[in-house]
């Protein structure tokens, strides 16, 4: 199947100001786009790309004084298939992790795993290691945080959405992140693209979407606790500990989001 997406972005800024933007498919899902993604700014300032240490595609630019606008559309191939859960995969003791997987078993800015171990411990050690603990998480997950807009915050942490129960896509990531880390499952954020593909469409504004990956069996497996069942037609954009490293757009200075659109659907 194909699926068409993008964006459209403005920035407000009331002096030159450097930004870091994660608007680009990642390098693993860009080989199924049908042709470039195509990125437009109005007005036309120079940027550059650069490739992380988590393998995220970087864009690096001064936006000017005024509005900044930026455009993306692309078309991409996918096999239309539900995600196949990772049931029966073996759950690595930390010892024969590889080592760059290691970084995701600590705590990081949003994954608070020192305030919620022992709380971990106690409530999934009972739990068989591999996919039915991962399965425990979810649920628990998924079940404990209420979904609300109105009530985002950037500086909610896991253990704040785990203590107030509510929360948007990004938290229902940071609390099952965290409380894989402390079963000893790494565990990464993901954001990107999630359409309404093959269930119910949602009247809310389309938006980003943001998800985790289990290390399990020797390969990451996408996880999703605030929907809690497989999807079709995830594009990843970004992975890292936490938001912190996947942030769609950093700005070092003031830089008021004045428009936000996010566009993914199938093509018929």
């Amino acid at each position: 199947m194909f699926i068409k997406g993008g964006f459209n972005l403005a920035f407000d800024c009331n002096d030159y100001t450097p930004m870091l933007l994660m608007v680009h498919i990642r390098p693993e899902r860009a080989v199924d786009l049908v042709g470039q993604e195509s990125l437009t700014l109005l007005p036309q300032v120079p940027y550059a790309t650069y490739t992380d240490s988590f393998g995220n595609v970087c864009t690096r630019l001064i936006a000017p004084p005024g509005r900044l606008s930026l455009w993306n559309r692309f078309e991409i191939t996918d096999s239309g298939s539900p995600e196949r859960l990772p049931i029966g995969a073996y759950q690595h003791p930390v010892a024969e992790l590889p080592n760059e997987v290691l970084i995701y078993l600590l705590g990081s800015r949003y994954c608070d795993t020192q305030k919620l171990a022992a709380f971990a411990w106690a409530q999934f050690a009972h739990y068989a290691e591999g996919w039915p603990r991962v399965e425990a998480i979810l649920q628990y997950t998924h079940d404990r945080i209420q979904f609300s807009y109105p009530n985002a915050r950037a500086d909610r942490t896991a253990w704040d959405a785990h203590y107030e129960g509510i929360g948007v896509c990004r938290d229902y990531a940071h609390l099952a992140i965290t409380l894989c880390r402390c079963m000893n499952i790494p565990a990464r954020y993901c954001t990107g693209y999630l359409g309404d593909i093959g269930v119910p469409k949602d009247p809310a504004p389309m938006d980003f979407s943001a998800w985790f990956e289990v290390y399990l069996g020797g390969n990451w497996h996408p996880m999703d606790a605030r929907h809690n069942v497989p999807r079709i037609g995830r594009i990843v954009m970004a992975k890292g500990r936490d938001a912190t490293d996947a942030a769609i757009s950093t700005a070092f200075g003031y830089a008021n989001l004045s428009e936000f659109t996010v566009i993914t659907e199938e093509v018929i």
